[in-house]
Formats: C-alpha cells, structure tokens, sequence
C-alpha cells in the first residue's frame, strides 16, 4: 500500500469555516429532502468489533447505499441544488421550496420542460437525472472515458440522455458547460468556478442533510476524528464546515484522495494560496473520486478546517471494501464501492499497520478516539466489487 500525507496547520487569526454550512443551513436542506417521497435517514452502523481489535473507542459509517434507493448520497446535491434553481428562476423563497410544490402543474406551467447538463463518473448524475425525471424535465449526462458500463446504464434508466465520452472528467465537465451554453441548458455541477458559483454552493449545502442526520444519530456526542474521501473536495467541505462549527469541540478531519487524482493533497502540500490541478487520465478505480481540478468553494472551507490530506493508492480503497464487505466478529455488514470504502479502508490501514504509527500518534489517536466515516456509494460497479470481495476477509 502506498499512502502520502501532509499536515496543513491552520491560522488562529482565521474563522474556522465560512457560512453557510451551520446547522440552520443544514436544517433548510433537510426540510426540502424529506418532502420527497421515500426519504429516510440512512443507516449510521457501529462496529463494534472493529474498534476493539484496533483499539479506539468506537468506529462509526454512515451508509448511503440506502439514499433513495440510488446507491449514493450524490441525490442530495443534486436535488437541492436543482430545487433552489428553480425558486430562484420563479422567486419563490428557499424556505417554501418542497417536492409537492416543484411537481406541481402550476410550476410547471410557469417553467415548461427545463434540461439540466451535468458530467459524472456515475453517482452525481444519477441524481440529477432522477430530480429531473421526478420533476418532470429532462436531463444530459456526458460521463468521462474509462465509465463503468454499469453506472452509464443507471443514469439512462434514471431517465437521462447519458452517454461516455472521450474526454477525462474535467474535460468532460467543460463539454457540459459549452453545451449549456449553446442549448440554454442548466448546469448542474459541484465544481465551482468565477462566475458559477451558486450551484456548486447549493450542491453543498445539500450535502448537509447526510452530516446533519450523523450528528443526531451520534445522539450530538462529536466525533474526535472525521476521515472524508474527496473528488473536487464539495461533499469534503460540507461535512467539513459542518463538524467543525457545529460540535463544541472540532474534530480531527483527514481528506483521503486516489494518487491518481490527488488535487486537493497537492494543494495543501503547495500551501501556497493556489489550486493544484491533476491532469491526465487519472485511472484509479476510485473513479468517483478520480476529479483534477478541486472545487473553489470546497477549498475555501477545507483550507481552514482539514487537518491532514491523504494521497493513496488503490488497495487502501479495496482494503476498506472488505473489511466493510466481510466484517469482524458481529460487526454489520456494509456494500460499499471503491469511493465509498476509500476512507474506512485509509482508517484500517492507519490503525493496523506499522508503516503508519507517527501519524497515527500525530493524529492523537487513542483508546478514546472516536471515529466517524462515511460509505458515500454501495457497489455501483458490482463487477469489480465482487472481484475485490472474492478475495475474502481482512487478516488483522
């Protein structure tokens, strides 16, 4: 396994995170969700075992394979950032916002049929094609080469016009825009730029329905170590700037990247008040998380609140697919793809092997340590989840 990581110390003169990912945003985005027929909070399971053989506390995952029976948490930004769009475009107020209200024939008379663009490797634009549909438009997806078949096929039965491109992600993401802008279309993406920024900030916000609900499942004990994986660094952010302004007291929060596309680890390893892009291919099986240009906003918010940032291969991720897919003892089992596993499986390495004990020790990770991640996807690829599976439990 290869895992790199940097420490990026943060300035006491700076506030620990910019509005607005606080609890009243985090409740505003939760009201408009469980509007939607069939929302429910996603499971957040303990293990138990796990914990006592590595010696923490406690270890939680939330698992958003349950999302709205779409395999990922990607539906809350999406949903949210759409709905918001759609009260600005007829001025109607973010607090009277709710599915009964966008699908009804009023508004729709009022808008007509809108098409939302988005690029994705898979999660995001499932989301956005099952908004769309659920609200009666359309939708366009332009995935990145490389796309699992599988997914390309969800977001099509989803209701989208989807296919995958030639391009890698961020490519993929201007072919979106440039055709937003000749079709009149609307784009629906987390990566943020000049000039497009609300959506992106929407998308976040949205997110915070997932923090929100952990933190009342937590039963508002805060966690001491939050690990969160990142593609453009949105749903990092938003979970971020949650946890640090909510709790009385911050936890520890680590970002975990594929080596592959390590955009934000190389930002804050720059520290140097730029954006460090990752160009190329970007071929790691975390293809969720496979983004090279880091979300602006999502920056903004990391930079003061992320305390480590970790560039890692693929077997760290598959090392969290099985030790979530064949657990310990009485430990529950948990579907979890190749981005959804990346920070258990970071967790399981940082606790487990030598190699890693100086961080684990600068971490201050103890018998008290509690520690929360977040299984961000189920197995939206299921061939190369049972491929990793097949090779059986972890040896602890």
């Amino acid at each position: 396994m290869s895992v790199n990581y940097i420490h990026l110390p943060h300035s006491t003169q700076e506030s620990a995170t910019p509005d607005p990912f606080d609890l009243a945003c985090a409740q505003a985005a939760r009201r408009f969700h469980s509007s939607i027929p069939g929302y429910a909070p996603t499971p957040l399971v303990c293990l138990p075992s796990l914990a006592a053989k590595t010696g923490v506390a406690s270890i939680h995952v939330k698992d958003e394979s349950y999302r709205f029976g779409l395999d990922a948490f990607k539906v809350l930004g999406g949903s949210y950032s759409i709905a918001r769009k759609l009260g600005e475009l007829l001025d109607i107020p973010a607090e009277d916002l709710s599915y009964e209200l966008l699908t009804s024939r009023e508004i729709h008379d009022k808008t007509g049929t809108l098409t939302f663009v988005t690029a994705t490797d898979g999660n995001h634009g499932r989301g956005v094609a099952w908004t769309a549909s659920r609200l009666g438009h359309q939708s366009v997806v332009y995935m990145p080469k490389g796309s699992a078949q599988e997914r390309l096929e969800n977001i099509r039965q989803a209701g989208a016009n989807a296919q995958i491109t030639d391009l890698n992600y961020d490519d993929a993401v201007r072919l979106a825009n440039q055709k937003a802008e000749e079709n009149g279309w609307i784009m629906v993406q987390d990566t943020a730029w000049e000039g497009y920024e609300d959506i992106p900030r929407w998308i976040m916000e949205g997110y915070l329905t997932l923090s929100l609900e952990a933190w009342e499942q937590l039963k508002e004990i805060a966690p001491t170590h939050l690990f969160l994986q990142a593609g453009v660094g949105a749903f990092a952010g938003s979970a971020a700037g949650f946890f640090s302004c909510v709790p009385e007291t911050k936890p520890v929060i680590t970002i975990v990247e594929p080596d592959k596309a390590d955009c934000l680890y190389l930002t804050a390893r720059a520290n140097d008040g730029k954006l460090h892009p990752v160009t190329g291919d970007m071929d790691s099986m975390m293809a969720g998380l496979c983004c090279g240009e880091p979300c602006t906003i999502g920056w903004e918010v990391l930079r003061r609140t992320a305390d480590y940032f970790i560039s890692m291969s693929d077997d760290v991720a598959a090392l969290g697919m099985r030790i979530l897919g064949n657990p310990l003892g009485s430990d529950p089992k948990i579907i979890s793809g190749e981005s959804g596993a990346a920070s258990m499986g970071f967790v399981t390495a940082l606790l487990t092997d030598e190699k890693l004990e100086n961080l684990k020790k600068a971490m201050g990770i103890n018998e008290h340590s509690r520690i929360l991640c977040v299984s961000t996807e189920g197995a939206t690829d299921r061939e190369n989840y049972q491929k990793i599976l097949a090779k059986g439990p972890v040896e602890l």
